[in-house]
This record gives structure tokens, C-alpha cells and sequence, in this order.
């Protein structure tokens, strides 16, 4: 008996689900050639060059990432428009959030010479969200903040306008937009100015922020900041969970801040009063001596000094130097300069309250000393034993490299197959893994390597840039979660993160988000 027809139209793929099919695929073949050029001019930018291949490098690098951008752009905006929009909330950190953001941008902020920023509120701690939309939010808005503007930077801040509801905004000291473009550029394939063209976008970015934003029952919007630039917001009715009253370790101390650039300084204000303390914000540091009393401490932004050369620290103040992570070889002379300790730009919270406090000798036990920054070591993994699992040649040598200068000691398997057998005969510290190979994928890989009682953190490796890859890879039990090409930046989180002295306790991936990484697959 023959079957009835169905319906030609039963029969044919829709275009929708044609796309949603195969999107994944298509990020997959235009990222892995583009990692290949921008991760080579990355490391050529390493070599011995003459100032004028450094300029054919650069627009090589520049070129490549321009591109890189549009084919994230238009991929994540065609998937969104087929498949939808699924939201993941679960348990996520405010903080970590915004200085997440930050640092991935300091580089970029760094080589246009402008300064990034963040600040969260004391409470709430944590909330319940899909932490990779937000963050997906926030480095579009920051991302073009960052292109926009030429000079001062770029703050992240999260506030709660009314219990219930959190607002994060990115303001910049740009050009700002102007009230006849605030609504067209949510608009897909818009852009505000058409004198900024040759800065590169596709002009999806933005829709794309809104699409997400009211996929999570939000509005976004953008103003005038403070400083006359834009400032881009977004905001939703998103649950605080509870958590112990917020520590006050500053209660009663007055810090005084120097710094030329408003960022810094307005980013150090939110954060100090944030701890409790009474800050004293000022542009050089003869103000902020005059306007503080013996024994305060000061922040001094090493900007401050004129052309390289190293600042004195204040008579009758303790003193601690803001400097970039690129500076950390002047952190020796300014200690033997007098300066008590040193802070990392972009600023955080925790560590500003430990060296005030420090600086201050308020209940410190004797001896005591601040903890280094991660972000000035030479080396983030030195001695870590690592498996890279990568059967693309010019990626493997690209990781391979970065993994090198870090000090780890890299073994490389070509496939599923070559890691299972790896992890039969030694132990590693950790394992980076490609998603997408022949045989054995990524994912298959891990989740057989977990089957086998391997413990090792895994971090993933994937050409595509979508937030449901993310849950893909917490679902088949890896740990962490890095995009192609791989930044030195973003690497040297990911080992810091897993082995790190404070590795156990820097847990990226929650039980809580595995599991329902696991039961949405």
C-alpha cells in the first residue's frame, strides 16, 4: 500500500530551518581560515621586523579582525532571526560579569591608548540571568565604544535602579550619537554616522543587543553620558539571590585618587565608595595632596609621570601606582621609589581594598603583603603540563605557541582518538580541545573522557562564536569555554583560572549550569 504524498511543502526544508542547520557549519569554515591569518600575524607582530612590515602586519591583523567581526555579526544575527532566541539563566556573579568584559577588552582600549573601566554596586552580589546573553550585550555596546572613541575610555557600570531590576551601562567619552539616530541604530544594517563607515560593522550589533534584550523581557536605549559621549544601557527585571550584607572593609578610610583620565578616576570613586571608604578624586597629584591629610592613602596613576619617567610618592602618604599590565617593569623602581604596592588597570574592587588597607596598616597582621596580580606574571602557566587536542595544523602551531610562552609544557594530539590514549598513559594539569574534528568530535571526546573517570579541567576550543556552543561543551563536561583565534589575553585567563594557586576556587562553570547545560541538550 503506498503512502499518501505529503504536501510539497511538508516535504522541502524551510529556509528558517535550513539556516539554523546550517549556521554552525557555516561559522565553523569562514572562522577556522581566519584564525589561521590572524593568529600568524599575531605572532609575526612578535618577531624581528622593520617598523615598516610592522605596518603591513598590522593592517593585516586590523583586516582580518574587521572581517572576523562581519562574519560573527551576520551568522549570530541570522541564527537569532531562525532558531530564536534560548535563554540559560541560572546563579551568575555581577562583578565577574563587568570585569570580564573589561579585561577582554583592555588590549584593544590599550593599543588606541584609551582607558576601560568597571564598577558593580556592593549588592546584589549575585543574580539570576543568562550570564552569556549579558555578556553578550555588554561587549557589543563596549565593543563599539572601544572603536568609537579616540580618546579618554570607557566605563562599565551596573546599578539597581529599584529593587528587582538591574541596569548595566557602557559610557563612553566619544562622539556621543545624536537624539535623531537613537532609535535607527537598533535597527539591523543601520549606523549613526556615516563619516565612521570606514570604521568597519555591519551595523547588526546593536539589533542584535536588542533582540536579545527583549528576549529577556528588557529594553535597551541609548543617552548622553556624562562626559558628552554615548552611553548605552540595558535594563530588565532580573532577581537578586540572597547572599550575606555586603562587606564594608574601607568603612572610615579616605583615599585619595590622581589620574589625567576621568575613567579611571570615576571608575576608583564607584569602587572605593562601593568598600565604604570617602574618596577624594583629583587630576594631578598636587590636588589630591591638598585635598587629603597625612596618612591618607593615595592612588597615583603612573600616566601622571612625564614621558616614561617614574613618579615620587607624596611625603607623610602611603602611595600605590595604577599601571597597566604592559607596565609591570617599572613595578620594581616605583617600589624602590617609595611607593607602597601597585594596582592593575582596569581597577578592581577586592584588590583595591587589600593594598589600601595594607598601605594603611589597618588590620593587617605584621608582614603582611599584598597578593600579585595575575595579569603581570611573565608566565601564567610555568611547569603546567598541557594536552592540546587540535588536528588544524596552523591552529595547533598558533596554540602551541601561546601555550610555549606561557611556560607550559605542551603534548599535542591530532584527534579524539590520539587524546584518549594520551590520557591513558599521563597526567596532565589540563586539556584544551577543538570541537570540530574528524572522527571523535570535541565533544564526543570529552564526554568520553569523563566516562573514564578523567578528572582534568577541559577547556573548549570552537571556531563558532554562539552562546549555544558554550552550553554544548558544559553539557559533554568540559569547564571552560574559549573562541578562535585564540587571544594571549583569553588564554592566559584560562590557565590562571585552572592552574593557578587560586585555581579551585576560580570555578567559571557552576554544578548548577552544567546540569542544565546537560537536560536542555
Amino acid at each position: 500500500m503506498r503512502r499518501p504524498t505529503r504536501p510539497l511543502s511538508e516535504r522541502r526544508p524551510t529556509r528558517a530551518q535550513i539556516s539554523a542547520e546550517q549556521l554552525a557549519s557555516l561559522s565553523h569554515e569562514f572562522r577556522t581560515p581566519l584564525n589561521g591569518v590572524l593568529g600568524m600575524a599575531r605572532l609575526l607582530e612578535g618577531t624581528k621586523l622593520t617598523a615598516e612590515q610592522k605596518s603591513y602586519v598590522s593592517a593585516l591583523h586590523d583586516s582580518g579582525q574587521h572581517l572576523l567581526t562581519l562574519v560573527n555579526d551576520v551568522l549570530d544575527f541570522a541564527k537569532l532571526g531562525a532558531g530564536g532566541v534560548e535563554l540559560h539563566p541560572a546563579p551568575m556573579e555581577l562583578e565577574g560579569l563587568l570585569r570580564g568584559v573589561a579585561e577582554l577588552l583592555s588590549p584593544r582600549a590599550r593599543e588606541k591608548g584609551l582607558e576601560i573601566a568597571w564598577a558593580a554596586p556592593a549588592s546584589p552580589t549575585q543574580i539570576h540571568a543568562d550570564e552569556g546573553r549579558l555578556r553578550q550585550i555588554l561587549l557589543n555596546f563596549a565593543g563599539n565604544a572601544v572603536k568609537f572613541t579616540e580618546r579618554g575610555g570607557v566605563l562599565i557600570t551596573a546599578t539597581v535602579p529599584e529593587p528587582g531590576r538591574v541596569r548595566l551601562a557602557v559610557e563612553d567619552t566619544g562622539p556621543g550619537v545624536s537624539k535623531s539616530d537613537r532609535d535607527r541604530i537598533f535597527e539591523a544594517f543601520a549606523q549613526a554616522d556615516a563619516a565612521h563607515a570606514d570604521l568597519g560593522g555591519a551595523g547588526l550589533g546593536l539589533a542584535i543587543a536588542r533582540r536579545l534584550a527583549h528576549a529577556m523581557g528588557g529594553e535597551v536605549g541609548v543617552d548622553t553620558a556624562r562626559g558628552g559621549g554615548a552611553c548605552f544601557w540595558f535594563e530588565a527585571a532580573l532577581s537578586a539571590l540572597p547572599s550575606l550584607a555586603p562587606t564594608r572593609p574601607l568603612d572610615g578610610l579616605t583615599v585619595g585618587v590622581a589620574s589625567p583620565n576621568p575613567i579611571v578616576r570615576e571608575a576608583a570613586r564607584l569602587q572605593i565608595e562601593a568598600s565604604g571608604g570617602v574618596v577624594v578624586v583629583t587630576e594631578t597629584l598636587a590636588e589630591a595632596i591638598a585635598r587629603t591629610k597625612p596618612g591618607d592613602v593615595i592612588l597615583v596613576d603612573a600616566s601622571l609621570a612625564a614621558d616614561g619617567g617614574t613618579l615620587k610618592p607624596p611625603l607623610q602618604r602611603p602611595a600605590i601606582v595604577l599601571l597597566a599590565p604592559d607596565e609591570r617593569d617599572r613595578i620594581a623602581r616605583y617600589r624602590r621609589a617609595g611607593f607602597t604596592g601597585y594596582l592593575i588597570k582596569p581597577l578592581r574592587r577586592a584588590s583595591i581594598a587589600e593594598r589600601v588597607l595594607i598601605a594603611a596598616g589597618v588590620a593587617t597582621p605584621a608582614g603582611q603583603t599584598a597578593r600579585e596580580d595575575e595579569r603581570i606574571a611573565t608566565a601564567a602557566a610555568p611547569g603546567a603540563r598541557v594536552l592540546l587536542v587540535e588536528d588544524n595544523p596552523i591552529n595547533a602551531l598558533l596554540a602551541r605557541a601561546l601555550l610555549s610562552r606561557e611556560g607550559c609544557e605542551v603534548e599535542h594530539a591530532v584527534g579524539g582518538a590520539e587524546a584518549l590514549a594520551a590520557c591513558e598513559v599521563g597526567g596532565y594539569d589540563l586539556i584544551f580541545m577543538d570541537m570540530r574534528m574528524p572522527g571523535l568530535s570535541g565533544q564526543q571526546t570529552a564526554e568520553r573522557l569523563r566516562a573514564d573517570g578523567v578528572e582534568t579541567p577541559i577547556v573548549a576550543l570552537t571556531a563558532n562564536a554562539f552562546e549555544d556552543d558554550r552550553h554544548a561543551c558544559l553539557a559533554a563536561g568540559m569547564d571552560d569555554f574559549l573562541v578562535k583565534p585564540l587571544s594571549p589575553d583569553a588564554l592566559r585567563g584560562a590557565l590562571t583560572r585552572w592552574t593557578g594557586p587560586r585555581a579551585q576556587a576560580r570555578t567559571p562553570i557552576s554544578q548548577g549550569e552544567r546540569k542544565k547545560a546537560r537536560a536542555a541538550k
